[in-house]
């Protein structure tokens, strides 16, 4: 039986750019069933785009390593927003954090980030 898991934009672009963290959330991602809310997309999007503007890497790199992204076989499920601003209240996190760990405590799946403040949200809900 495999487990289920949300995983966050700041977890999911660690592994998309190669960046520090990425091994660790592969190894934790292993196996699992994994969701997101919708905004994940908008996220990805965001960070590729910043990606490309740094200029560390080439712009069709870091593009290609952004179009395997959604090969990932993430599922994505709506939220409801006013549960996740009062998370986002309770929490003081912003509203997208707050879906994620919406998401995860009404799934009862673990959240995979990267994010400190969100992690110990988490592990309080």
């Amino acid at each position: 039986m495999t487990a289920d898991k949300v995983v966050d934009a700041s977890a999911l672009a660690a592994l998309t750019f190669n960046e520090p963290g990425g091994r660790d959330v592969e190894i934790r991602l292993q196996g699992a069933t994994l969701y997101a809310p919708p905004l994940i997309d908008i996220e990805m999007a965001s960070v590729c785009l910043k990606k490309i503007r740094e200029r560390r890497y080439p712009k069709d790199v870091i593009f290609q390593w952004y179009l395997g992204y959604p090969n990932m076989g993430i599922t994505t499920i709506e939220i409801i927003s006013a549960e996740a601003i009062t998370l986002a209240e309770r929490f003081k996190l912003s509203f997208y954090d707050a879906s994620y760990l919406w998401l995860a405590h009404h799934l009862d799946a673990e959240l995979v980030t990267l994010d400190g403040e969100l992690e110990k949200a988490a592990k309080k809900i």
